[in-house]
Parts: C-alpha cells; sequence; structure tokens
C-alpha cells in the first residue's frame, strides 16, 4: 500500500529548544495512525509541520503528494483537520457552519447541497441543521468540526486529541465514525491520551521530548516492551509506604507501578528476581497479568524504560 505521510528527519527548534528532533515515520494510506506523548513531548508541532502552517528547522516531509516548506497553501486545501478545542463559528448554526466551509473549500454548489446531506446523516447532526453550534454538547460539537473537515471530501485527516473532554458514549460515537472512514480509504493521524483509543490505530508511535521512542503495532509493542511475564501485586493487607519505595527501586524489579489500589510489575530474568517474587507471596497476590497500552507507555514515556 503507498505511504500518505513520509516524514524524513524532519526538525523543529523553538531558540535553543528542540521541540522535535530528526522524526522519521512513513503512514501508509488507509491507515489510523496514533501519535502518543505527554504534553509538551512534541505532538502538536508535528502535526502543525505537517498541516503546512508551521515551517520546519530541518529535514523534509510530504502530505499526499506534496511538500510541507514548498507546497504549504496545496496541503491546507487537500486535508482535513479537527483540533481538541472547538474552532468553528459558535454563533453560527449547524448548517451556516457546513455553508461557511463549503465557501472557504470552494465545493461547488451543485455538488455542495449533496455533500451537506450526507454529511449531517453520517455526524449524526440530522435535525440539528437550526441549533447555534456554541451550545451543543462536546460530542457534537466535535462531530460538526469533523463534517466541516470532511466536507471537501480530504483524503487525509489530523486530530489532535480530539476527544478529550469528551464522555465515553460520545467518543465512542466518534470512533465508529472514524472507522468508517478508514475502510474507506481515508487516512487518519490522531493524537490522543487516551489508551484505549490507541489500541484501535493500526500503527502508534510514542514521543518523548521530541523523538521517537518506540513505533509499531499495539500488539507488537507489547510484546516488545515486556517480552517476559508481566503481573498483578494486590497487597493481602496494608502496606507501608517506605515498603514500596524500596520495591520501586529494587535491582531486581525492571517495572513498579500502581494501578489503583494494586501494583504492575516486571521482575528481571534472574534466580534473585524469581527468589523476590516469590517471596512477595506473603505481602501480596502476585498473579500474572497481559501488559496494556498504559503500563508500555509508562515504561517508555514516563520511565526510563527499554
Amino acid at each position: 500500500m503507498p505511504d500518505a505521510i513520509v516524514i524524513e528527519n524532519l526538525s523543529k527548534k523553538f531558540g535553543d529548544r528542540v521541540a522535535v528532533d530528526s522524526l522519521n515515520l512513513r503512514i501508509r494510506e488507509g491507515d489510523i495512525f496514533g501519535l502518543l506523548g505527554p504534553n509538551g513531548s512534541g505532538k502538536t508541532t508535528v502535526i502543525r509541520m505537517l498541516c503546512g502552517v508551521l515551517e520546519p528547522t530541518s529535514g523534509r516531509a510530504t502530505v499526499g503528494s506534496f511538500d510541507i516548506s514548498r507546497q504549504a497553501e496545496q496541503i491546507k486545501r487537500s486535508i482535513g483537520y479537527v483540533s481538541q478545542k472547538f474552532s468553528l463559528y459558535p454563533d453560527l448554526s449547524v448548517q451556516e457552519n457546513l455553508d461557511f466551509y463549503a465557501d472557504v473549500y470552494r465545493v461547488p454548489a451543485a455538488e455542495g447541497e449533496e455533500r451537506k446531506r450526507e454529511l449531517l446523516q453520517l455526524c449524526g447532526l440530522v435535525g440539528r441543521e437550526k441549533q447555534i453550534s456554541g451550545v451543543l454538547s462536546g460530542g457534537l460539537k466535535q462531530r460538526l468540526a469533523l463534517a466541516c473537515a470532511l466536507i471537501h471530501r480530504p483524503r487525509i485527516i489530523f486530530l489532535d486529541e480530539p476527544t478529550a473532554g469528551v464522555d465515553p458514549v460520545a467518543r465512542r460515537l466518534l470512533w465508529d465514525l472514524l472507522f468508517y472512514l478508514a475502510q474507506h480509504g481515508t487516512t487518519l493521524f490522531v493524537t490522543t491520551h487516551y489508551m484505549d483509543e490507541a489500541e484501535q490505530c493500526d500503527r502508534i508511535a510514542l514521543m518523548r521530548t521530541g523523538r521517537i521512542v518506540a513505533l509499531d503495532t499495539p500488539v507488537q509493542l507489547k510484546r516488545q516492551v515486556f517480552p517476559g511475564p508481566l503481573y498483578a501485586l494486590d497487597p493481602r493487607g496494608k502496606i507501608d509506604f517506605a515498603r514500596l519505595q524500596q520495591l520501586g527501586h529494587d535491582p531486581e524489579i525492571e517495572y513498579f507501578e500502581p494501578y489503583g489500589l494494586r501494583f504492575h510489575a516486571a521482575f528481571r530474568d534472574s534466580p534473585a528476581a524469581e527468589r523476590l517474587r516469590a517471596g512477595l507471596e506473603g505481602e501480596f497476590h502476585v498473579q500474572p497479568i497481559a501488559p496494556t497500552l498504559e503500563d508500555v507507555f509508562i515504561r517508555l514515556v514516563e520511565g526510563n524504560g527499554p
């Protein structure tokens, strides 16, 4: 399958601060690609460069067939973009926002009316055409934003934390729309802090301080980061804080993180680590579990994992 986005040694500096450091990526047409990382890791800077809004310091990238440095205006006209913050006109109705963006993208009038009807149906906005967009719920606002981003039939859509602050049902409905678009050949570039959303991506990259520290499918990332067993430790009684600190710094424990009232732990592959694991049975119920993407994220992005 051909690549929709190609990124080669892309970097961005703001003064002495390196926001994006030598990024290399290839994203295939029709994929849902997820970019994960803590705040300040460079995710939004990457999107701004790929959308032709921010000039890179060095390196190059193409979005569709357009170069981000030389053909920024063509990129802006050919992609769709949905941000975390509602960026449409809150004083306009649903229909008026769609009309406005159809004009902005110069959608022919003969095609535009049919396209608007399609998008109202697709995004579950039928019957809300006259509602003022500023009073819509968070989920409906994001569906309207997606409808406006789709008005000109873009083949690539960037979504920068599109479901932040949206309730779980509305998030599910929005992701159903994204699956539909991907199944019909649209390439989706998504940033998110929700690990359940990242699980739905074809491939994900994890960023830390401007660099990609891991890139693969969700399944493969979990296998790579936790090649050995991961355990859930449920305290049998009250555990002293000093004891938890001791375990967190034990050289035979590679990974030790709290999850609610339990802990997830990975032990080194050594006789000493096995003796430690067995010895903890007196303090914890110890059982093997499958790693989650949250485990991967914490170990690679927030911790000092492999």
